[in-house]
């Protein structure tokens, strides 16, 4: 054996124990592009385990290995970097997304470059191929390209070294008119996006230093003729391993449109809330966290309102009956609104207050939200209640009730803000109903007896029954929960009438 061989030898054993631990996927080829050794990292790029499964020369590694670049097209054999380099060319950054014909779902992508490496007399003697596996940066990349298309909002790229477009999306075609062709390689000198900018000059500088140029109005110039108002905002990014400046965009009119209106109801909605002399709360329909009151509420409940602001309703504990706050929240999450529900509230001082609680769902910042109006209802309720006992003291038998006086007493009642949904008619028994039905016709147990064949303690039982499903206390109580209900109208006789 020849000394020139035995170095030859001896450098490649050294060349391999020196590479077989990089990053970097590295494959030697004979002059013949016979493949003769691959590291690790090779193998692992081309997702084989060895050396034989990347093929014996360069036409067997592309039987097994297909080639496109990045557009999509298809790499010829004559192309494919192993074969370029045995035929001693070198390049560098070579693209290429490298695909397994037996595993078309195994896909990378390597970044390739070429060595030919040589004797002492200048001859070539091995060739090497160099890949990085930059697979994880071009799926970024492509997300990133995925994306500033799908994108609706109007947008351009600029290459700050030369200050020409780069990227168009489909967003900034539509609303100005210009084709793709007629942006892409233009300057900013031929396009000026910044005409008729309101801060032309810190934009200009900004655009220079490579920083962030803040929203402002510009005017841009159309294909055909005219001008568009936009709101215009830069952010410098890297694409491509480049300094870039990424234009996004806003056609101001409907923009400032939108924006008036929602100016003015935001406006009237604060006014009327802060204004309102009734105790208004805003709170999150999932969490129940207060997110406002208003003077009203804090001066009603005497609570500050750091103490108020961020608790959920739960926590700051106004609600009397903790199970009234339950059904009140359920009542709300299934119907959407409430109108005057009667519910006890507690002041921070731990005084009770009636209160009629009407309810809303409304949108705060796209978050679904619960306005709660609470109006105190304690000196009304109090009065109702002090009329109604006083009738009853005066009145033991509702059989002494004109049938005037009765509707009167409806009506007095009928005032009271509705309860959260209780007890039905349906949930008396078909006795329950008959008895209830004379009561509402004027009976005493006596004569109800006499009517329904029943002994008068059974009438008196089914009396107090009624009165427990009913959460009602009195006959008149019992007559004037039919009434509100519509409940035997048409027989509503009085003892005189029948």
């Amino acid at each position: 054996m020849s000394q020139d061989v035995l170095t030859t030898e001896t450098n490649r054993r050294h060349l391999q124990q020196i590479i077989a631990g990089l990053s970097d996927g590295v494959i030697l080829l004979e002059l013949d592009q016979t493949i003769i050794w691959a590291n690790e990292a090779a193998l692992s790029m081309h997702g084989v385990e060895q050396l034989g499964d990347l093929g014996a020369n360069a036409q067997e590694y592309a039987k097994r290995f297909a080639l496109r670049y990045r557009n999509n097209h298809p790499v010829v054999f004559d192309n494919y970097p192993i074969s370029r380099v045995g035929r001693g060319e070198t390049f560098s950054d070579v693209l290429v997304e490298v695909t397994r014909t037996d595993d078309e779902e195994r896909t990378w992508v390597h970044n390739v470059r070429s060595r030919v490496l040589t004797n002492s007399r200048g001859d070539p003697e091995s060739l090497v191929l160099i890949m990085d596996d930059v697979t994880e940066w071009a799926s970024a990349e492509q997300r990133f390209e995925r994306t500033f298309n799908a994108n609706p909002a109007p947008a351009v790229i600029c290459r700050l070294s030369d200050l020409r477009y780069i990227k168009v999306n489909a967003g900034f075609l539509e609303m100005t008119g210009y084709t793709r062709d007629q942006v892409i390689g233009a300057s900013t000198y031929e396009l000026d996006i910044l005409e008729g900018a309101e801060r032309r000059e810190l934009a200009i500088e900004r655009l220079r230093e490579h920083a962030t140029i803040p929203q402002m109005q510009a005017e841009l110039t159309l294909p055909e003729g005219g001008s568009k108002q936009v709101i215009v905002a830069g952010q410098p990014l890297a694409f491509n391993e480049e300094d870039c400046m990424l234009f996004s965009f806003v056609d101001i009119e409907p923009r400032h449109k939108a924006e008036v209106a929602l100016r003015q109801s935001e406006e009237r909605f604060a006014k009327a809330f802060r204004l309102s002399p009734v105790p208004i709360l805003v709170c999150g329909a999932a969490d129940q966290v207060v997110m406002d009151v208003n003077e009203a509420f804090l001066d009603t409940f005497a609570y500050p309102s750091e103490e108020v602001l961020g608790k959920t309703v739960a926590e700051i504990g106004f609600f009397h009956d903790k199970g009234a706050q339950t059904r009140l929240f359920a009542a709300l999450e299934k119907t959407a609104r409430l109108d005057r529900i009667d519910v006890g509230l507690r002041k921070k001082t731990a005084e009770l207050l009636d209160c009629a609680i009407s309810a809303d769902t409304v949108n705060i910042q796209d978050h679904p939200s619960y306005l709660l109006v609470m109006m105190d209802i304690t000196e009304r309720k109090r009065t109702e209640l002090e009329l109604v006992a006083a009738i009853e003291e005066v009145m033991k038998d509702a059989s002494w009730f004109s049938r005037t006086l009765i509707e009167k007493l409806a009506n007095v009642k009928s005032v009271n803000s509705p309860k959260l949904p209780s007890v039905s008619l349906a949930e008396l028994t078909a006795r329950e109903r008959d008895v209830l039905g004379l009561i509402c016709e004027g009976l005493a147990d006596k004569e109800i007896a006499a009517r329904l064949k029943l002994a008068p303690n059974t009438v008196r039982n089914h009396v107090s029954t009624i009165y427990s499903k009913l959460d009602v206390h009195s006959r008149s109580e019992a007559i004037v929960w039919a009434r509100e209900r519509g409940l035997f109208s048409g027989e509503w006789r009085t003892k005189g009438q029948r």
